[in-house]
């Protein structure tokens, strides 16, 4: 009954707010919140350059909510750990495979926590690199050579993972990249202009691919 109610209502919710987002909050104690002013920049970039009309600021919702169905892109971050009770795991795989869409995005510490907690949410699905030439890449702005670092960290080649079902891409953790800061306030991190806009870019075409997929 709890899957039927969730898929009606994602189906409901769907026609009703079909452009919005929301920030992820989950347990464990990771701070979910952090990088304040990340996603209500890139809400106000995608609205002035790739037509979207999404509200400027963007709700907060809990994994095992069934509120999560009525955005159809979640944004989740933070640097430490996370935890998923069986009820979040199976309302975020029902999302998921309803239509939504997460983009997780490591702000430095949190990969070890999210790939184990993954597992809960979908135990038979690995995490896969996703091609430089998948449409995400290229959908508004061009990446021909994949995910753009902003921020050094361990200095590691920055990674886009996703997770697939019925071959649309429903799950992006992206890590060694952290596109979070480059989206936040410019005196934040002191990046440099052309650096925000790249990670900016980055993020309109996860928002656009979202939507359309």
């Amino acid at each position: 009954m709890k899957v039927l109610f969730s898929l009606f209502f994602f189906l409901f919710s769907i026609v009703s707010f079909s452009q919005d987002v929301a920030i992820l909050k989950y347990k464990g104690g990771g701070d979910w919140y952090s990088n304040p002013t990340a996603l209500p920049n890139l809400i106000a970039y995608c609205n002035a350059n790739i037509n979207t009309k999404m509200n400027p600021k963007p709700e907060t919702v809990e994994a095992g909510s069934i509120d999560i169905f009525q955005y159809p892109f979640l944004h989740m971050t933070g640097h430490g750990n996370v935890f998923f009770d069986d009820d979040d795991a199976e309302n975020l795989r029902n999302y998921l495979i309803s239509g939504g869409f997460i983009h997780i995005d490591d702000n430095y510490g949190m990969r070890q926590y999210i790939e184990k907690e993954l597992k809960k949410v979908f135990p038979n699905q690995e995490l896969v690199e996703i091609p430089a030439n998948h449409p995400i890449f290229n959908i508004a702005y061009n990446f021909p050579d994949g995910l753009p670092k902003i921020h050094e960290h361990d200095g590691l080649p920055p990674k886009a993972l996703g997770i697939f079902h019925e071959s649309r891409l429903v799950l992006l953790f992206t890590f060694e990249s952290d596109l979070g800061d480059g989206w936040e306030d410019p005196e934040v991190h002191n990046d440099p202009e052309a650096v925000r806009e790249k990670a900016l870019k980055m993020g309109a075409n996860i928002i656009k691919y979202a939507f359309e997929n």
